[in-house]
């Protein structure tokens, strides 16, 4: 495709020799308004070169390169170089690339030959798979989705929480007032009010804290009967969980959670020990990190049990041997943020070099409206719940709108879930938020179902108007400004994908594929489409199958469907 930025560096190129282009291009700009311009270039830089006032030298080089034929006009507007894009040529590039990489538009192979681990969700075995789970399910789904559609070969893992203390905890509490058949009939509510049973009780009861550290202890050491029990616990907490998962469309290439890694620790430790990293404390072995900044890691406690920080030390170690991985991204709510960098800065000072490739990705917590999440006190909101209520919403909606539509339960499944999913990726990924019913499911305003009925209504459009790919078009018939900035969105979709990327912001590709929305509907609102002049209809078909297409794959790389019909 035509890039426009790379057109501007050789116009200013070839009148400033003593710059590289690599200097000139991390220069340019985008004026905050078209304007202005669609880039801009700051001279001040020049002043040394030339030995003349900013505006002076911008006045001279817009006369010297005014006359290309990629833009319509350049212009100086005091220190600064404006190039307007010539608008034909912007029409034509950007809808010849959509119709000839069609789904394909926006990809690249830049990540060729590189793995990109991306871990989340990772929930909790034997614990509600509640809504606070959402945002590392859905962020890391959709960054998984971005790096693999930039070529990257991309690992999904979901690192279960399947170890801990937390299982002395349910063995005991089962072993004590568990009953199987009531368990498997409802796993996660049962095992839940079990959890929080003996969480009250041994709120005054140290006796029952010292018999789930014996019983989590005896799962280390594999005895038999906690082992027997840990597996049958593993096993039905993942079939339920897979039940949101499977409503998502969300699959795992690794379900290798803490458990995976237990027998991979004592190297850990023996190594750790071996570069004299640890120290030990009342029996405890632990990594002083004072001279970081940061409080000490304990590694291993003084019954010899280990902890967080040595499973993702060992889990780190193991993917990189595994995977030689290009980033090991994880995508882990911000409370965890000094664990994160305590782990990795362990790992640097073992000596590898690899360490900074460990990326933690952190998001805001989400809050009920009456308080905090809580598993302990069994204040949670099931997301299942959750999608299920948004599907339910979505169905009653269509039966007061549009009660004779085909498929209309699969419609309200994609439109409902799509609708949490979009809001948990319509703002950066790091600001806290509070769970409102209201909000998930309002369709109104920048939301999911807004973009998927545009994408709907288009496709109503060009099935009326027997819109046929393979016919020319007359590109010149597209110069309107509501076609213009749509065309403008649409080039532009391809670096906001990279964006996307390089920050590990899915919103950036939300926010784009809103305004592409909206853009296209002020369009649509003031420009007839399926209209008498022949070659200005099929003009206006390509432009709105063009913005079909990127809607489709922008909703893609998010986790969505887009729906044909609403």
């Amino acid at each position: 495709m035509l890039n426009f930025k790379e057109e501007v560096v050789k116009a200013i190129k070839s009148q400033v020799e003593e710059l590289e282009e690599d200097e000139i291009s991390v220069q340019i700009e985008v004026p905050p308004s078209y304007e202005m311009g669609d880039y801009a270039f700051p001279v001040f830089r020049l002043a040394k070169i030339f030995r003349k006032s900013p505006p002076s030298i911008a006045e001279e080089l817009a006369n010297k390169i005014s006359d290309n034929p990629y833009f319509s006009k350049v212009e100086n507007k005091g220190a600064y170089l404006n190039f307007f894009v010539d608008k034909s040529k912007l029409v034509e590039t950007i809808l010849d690339e959509i119709k000839e990489e069609r789904d394909k538009f926006g990809s690249s192979e830049m990540g060729k030959g590189k793995t990109v681990i991306v871990e989340y969700s990772s929930p909790n075995i034997a614990k509600p798979f509640h809504i606070g789970h959402i945002r590392t399910t859905v962020i890391g789904n959709a960054l998984f989705k971005i790096y693999t559609f930039l070529g990257y070969d991309t690992v999904a893992i979901n690192h279960l929480g399947d170890y801990g203390t937390q299982f002395g905890m349910l063995i005991s509490a089962y072993k004590r007032w568990g009953d199987k058949d009531v368990i498997e009939k409802d796993p996660i509510n049962e095992l839940l009010k079990l959890y929080v049973r003996f969480n009250e009780e041994a709120d005054n009861n140290e006796e029952l804290r010292n018999e789930a550290r014996h019983w989590f202890k005896e799962l280390e050491n594999k005895n038999e009967e906690a082992l027997k029990l840990w597996e049958w616990i593993r096993e039905i907490s993942l079939k339920e969980f897979n039940k949101v998962y499977d409503m998502l469309n969300i699959k795992f290439d690794s379900y290798a959670g803490e458990s995976f890694y237990s027998d991979k620790m004592p190297d850990i430790i023996e190594e750790l020990k071996g570069k004299g990293l640890m120290k030990e404390s009342e029996g405890a072995y632990l990594v002083e990190l004072e001279e970081y900044d940061m409080p000490p890691a304990l590694i291993m406690k003084s019954d010899g049990s280990t902890l967080y920080t040595t499973r993702d030390i060992a889990a780190a170690v193991y993917r990189k041997k595994t995977y030689d991985f290009y980033k090991n991204i994880y995508v882990v709510a911000s409370q965890q943020n000094l664990h994160f960098k305590q782990w990795i800065k362990i790992i640097e000072l073992m000596g590898y070099k690899w360490a900074n490739d460990c990326i933690h990705i952190p998001f805001g917590m989400v809050s009920l409206e009456d308080g905090t999440l809580s598993t302990r006190k069994g204040r949670v909101v099931f997301l299942e719940d959750v999608l299920n209520k948004a599907i339910s919403n979505t169905l009653d909606i269509i039966n007061e709108r549009n009660p004779n539509l085909e498929n209309k339960e699969e419609v309200a499944k994609q439109v409902g879930i799509g609708a949490v999913i979009f809001q948990e990726l319509f703002n950066q990924r790091i600001k806290d938020y509070v769970f409102s019913w209201d909000r998930t499911l309002s369709f109104e305003g920048e939301t999911g179902p807004y973009v998927q009925y545009t994408h709907a209504r288009i496709n109503s459009l060009l099935e009326r108007g027997d819109f046929d790919l393979e016919e020319k078009v007359d590109y010149s018939l597209l110069n309107s400004e509501s076609e213009i900035n749509i065309a403008r969105l649409l080039y532009n979709f391809p670096q906001v994908i990279v964006d996307a990327m390089e920050k590990n912001e899915p919103y950036f590709v939300t926010r784009q594929i809103v305004e592409i929305a909206k853009a296209y509907n002020k369009f649509y609102n003031s420009s007839p489409v399926i209209v008498d002049h022949k070659e200005l209809k099929k003009a206006r078909l390509m432009l709105s199958f063009a913005t079909k297409t990127v809607l489709n794959t922008g909703l893609g790389l998010l986790g969505m469907e887009a729906p044909e019909r609403m």
